[in-house]
């Protein structure tokens, strides 16, 4: 349900971009460069999923992958301008949504819900 309301959001803004797309340009804003195994990790995702993902996003303008210096064979992940600036253009749309979702919600509620979903999450890794 979340998935169709974030689409419905992103596609009210105008914004050429999927959910998938958004969690990585999240991720490179919150850490740029960084290299496709730890953007894998942190995205979920398995190896050649993301790689396919990063394609897409490297032919929209999004990223660009560039080897490493330091071992040829690892590519390290960068937001370009275009990117980000698509990243700033989705966010006050997400935040709408977001306060949407908590509507009522106490802190406690919320609280709560990460507490479990976070045991959830442990369970499955």
């Amino acid at each position: 349900m979340v998935d169709y309301h974030l689409h419905e959001a992103i596609k009210e803004a105008g914004l050429d971009l999927t959910k998938e797309q958004m969690v990585v340009l999240k991720k490179l804003h919150d850490e740029d460069g960084l290299n496709q195994n730890e953007l894998a990790y942190l995205t979920y995702r398995d190896k050649s999923s993301l790689a396919r993902l990063l394609s897409k996003m490297e032919k929209k303008k999004f990223i660009v992958r560039k080897p490493s210096a330091s071992d040829k064979r690892v590519n390290q992940v960068f937001v370009t301008s275009y990117g980000k600036e698509i990243f700033e253009s989705a966010k006050p749309f997400v935040g709408k949504l977001i306060k949407r979702m908590e509507h009522a919600i106490s802190e406690t509620e919320k609280q709560q819900i990460i507490s479990i979903l976070k045991k959830v999450q442990t369970n499955l890794s």
